[in-house]
């Protein structure tokens, strides 16, 4: 008996290791292409591929980096460009966090005929792919003469069902007691929308920010169809323009990929705790 029990442990010890290990170098594929990028982005771009056949040491090692790549990306049209998504995402998650939230809260907390038909129509909203519409929502914004301007960009990205989704979910969970309550003492309902929900509500307020400064991060076919001027292209679409010419400085496009990952990869890592609160609450009811 006792044999058995301690050849239990053992397998599963041994079980745990081999997951762990798989787990690693899972990961360490991962890794490997970024970490290659990064790497070259600190080397001179007639140097990106001058290691790679053989592969050594120093085709992921660098003993003299530089930030020579980093300087004339940030003085050039790319560093501008990227300049131009971080103000759009920025706007887009002040001014839909508002819109969305004021939504979710409409479609939670006041009741009135047709507020789950309406919901429908919201959860259908981020069902349709954004890019089966582009094309003739551009038409309308171009009539609009809203073509080449940073209002045309980030209207679209204001209204996100899936943030309307995520907010009301959270707005759903908060007591139903603290709003009659509320309300017997006199507070109106943009009252009990901003000193009851909004507070009670940060971490789906941030996941929702989360997932609109996302969407408007890594937009392409929106900026490319309303965005041509070089005063309001966004990074991805400069960065595959760039890729486009003949002569490509890959030190200096390795680190527009860079800064162009690392940003929302560290307001991912910020705010993961928030964001899989809010995720994990949609299951509550």
């Amino acid at each position: 008996m006792s044999a058995t029990v301690t050849r239990r442990p053992r397998r599963l010890r041994t079980g745990y290791l081999l997951l762990s290990l798989v787990g690693a170098l899972i990961g360490l594929a991962f890794l490997l292409p970024l970490w290659w990028t990064l790497v070259n982005s600190l080397r001179p771009g007639s140097d990106t591929f001058a290691f790679l056949n053989p592969l050594s040491w120093q085709t992921f090692f660098t003993l003299s980096p530089n930030l020579d790549n980093y300087v004339t990306l940030l003085s050039g049209d790319l560093g501008r460009a990227i300049g131009n998504s971080l103000f759009i995402s920025v706007v887009t998650v002040v001014a839909g966090l508002l819109i969305c939230a004021m939504a979710a809260f409409g479609l939670s907390a006041i009741p009135f005929r047709g507020r789950g038909a309406i919901f429908g129509i919201v959860i259908l909203s981020f069902l349709i792919p954004f890019d089966a519409i582009a094309i003739p929502l551009a038409d309308m914004f171009r009539d609009w003469n809203l073509q080449n301007t940073f209002i045309g960009l980030i209207l679209p990205g204001i209204g996100n069902g899936m943030a309307i989704f995520l907010i009301r979910t959270f707005f759903l969970a908060i007591p139903t007691e603290l709003v009659e309550a509320a309300r017997l003492d006199g507070l109106g309902w943009w009252g009990v929308f901003r000193r009851i929900y909004l507070p009670l509500s940060r971490p789906a307020l941030i996941g929702a920010g989360l997932t609109l400064f996302l969407f408007q991060w890594q937009a392409y076919m929106w900026p490319l169809l309303m965005g041509t001027d070089q005063n309001h292209i966004v990074g991805p679409v400069a960065l595959s323009n760039l890729q486009g010419q003949f002569n490509v400085d890959y030190g200096v496009m390795f680190a527009a990929s860079v800064i162009l990952t690392l940003i929302p990869l560290l307001i991912i890592m910020i705010c993961q705790r928030y964001f899989i609160q809010s995720v994990s609450t949609s299951g509550l009811k």
